[in-house]
């Protein structure tokens, strides 16, 4: 039971941002390119061990955004085409953004994450984690009018995208990954009205699309023998310190019931995340990692403040299922969320001696 986790994402250094810049114009090849990449994640594994973390990731350095993986590996994506969603923050100020959508039947380029696995296993001893995009989150990047020359519906589409996310978990087993996190927002747009009418004009119904997801997480994790921990991290959006939903988990809570996830990594930093009382719904031998440090906020949290609210968890779930985590990644897009990086180092070390000090 790990008990200090992250969620993925880390701030990209102004280097690693500048090159990328560099390289998609053509100036830097991808052989130039590697070492910078390899540079800031070796950055991202010191400043995890440094502020003594449990759980290490790449900081999803090689991506554009959490769900880069997905578009850069495949053939079949229009990056900026699709739907565009409003992202807001407590004063009201929204940014936009644009989506991918599907355009042409998929077609694997090159595995999502072997690269960024096999890097990262040799440089730490610690717990490695791999972050995947759900199947559920990609069904966003369905356009009825603009997808349907390819698949002529949703599911036709899910299926292939289904099989294509097996592959990828059956090839990080092999390759030796024991903690396979996916990352699933999607889901709690099923509790935002907008959202739910952003799903059904685009072909899309909201109240069948999530038993549809919980089939196809399950599909995807299939039937792996155990010392693998499958996480499933839920959120309400997270660009540039935005967010774009509200709600507690209490309508979508048949998601810890019925997904053969173990591990649930949740926000909870704030009002917009509800009470605890839905982490009654999660079944005896599954755990729960509380995200009460925000990623969002510069602000640093209260390690009295942390300890008050896992009591307060543990009331409806016992303590020894709990662990402690950011409520999100730092940088779910590559623009970062707005702390600094020493704001963030400090996020980081809160969380791990929290946990220490909680837990022993």
């Amino acid at each position: 039971m790990y008990r200090s986790d992250v969620v993925g994402s880390l701030l990209r250094p102004d280097y690693l941002k500048e090159a990328r810049q560099r390289h998609e114009s053509g100036e830097l090849t991808a052989g130039e390119f590697k070492p910078i990449e390899d540079r800031a994640v070796d950055e991202a594994v010191a400043l995890q061990e440094r502020a003594g973390i449990d759980v290490i990731t790449d900081g999803e350095s090689r991506r554009y955004a959490f769900y880069g993986h997905l578009v850069e590996a495949l053939e079949g994506f229009d990056k900026l085409g699709g739907w565009a969603i409003p992202f807001r923050d407590d004063q009201g100020e929204e940014l936009i953004l644009q989506r991918p959508v599907v355009v042409s039947r998929l077609r694997r380029k090159r595995h999502l994450c072997a690269e960024e696995f096999t890097y990262l296993r040799a440089r730490t001893t610690r717990q490695a984690k791999t972050t995947l995009i759900s199947a559920q989150q990609a069904a966003a990047y369905y356009d009825r009018e603009k997808s349907s020359a390819a698949y002529a519906t949703i599911d036709a589409y899910l299926a292939d995208l289904v099989d294509i996310l097996r592959g990828e978990v059956e090839e990080l087993i092999r390759l030796g990954c024991t903690y396979i996190q996916i990352d699933s927002p999607q889901y709690t747009a099923l509790l935002d009205p907008e959202l739910r009418e952003g799903y059904r004009k685009r072909g899309n119904d909201p109240d069948r699309l999530l038993d549809l997801s919980i089939e196809m997480d399950n599909a995807v994790l299939g039937n792996h023998n155990s010392g693998i921990t499958f996480g499933l991290h839920l959120c309400r959006g997270n660009n540039q310190s935005k967010f774009y939903a509200r709600g507690d988990y209490g309508p979508i809570t048949k998601v810890f019931r019925n997904t053969n996830f173990q591990r649930f990594l949740l926000e909870y930093d704030d009002e917009r995340s509800g009470g605890f009382e839905p982490l009654g719904q999660v079944p005896e031998d599954r755990s729960v990692v509380l995200g009460l440090v925000s990623s969002k906020k510069a602000s640093l949290e209260s390690k009295e403040e942390l300890k008050r609210r896992i009591n307060e968890a543990s009331a409806v779930i016992p303590k020894e299922r709990l662990a402690l985590s950011p409520q999100c990644g730092f940088a779910s897009t590559i623009e970062g969320n707005l702390l600094t990086q020493d704001d963030q180092e400090a996020k980081l070390r809160l969380v791990a001696d929290t946990a220490r000090e909680v837990w022993g």
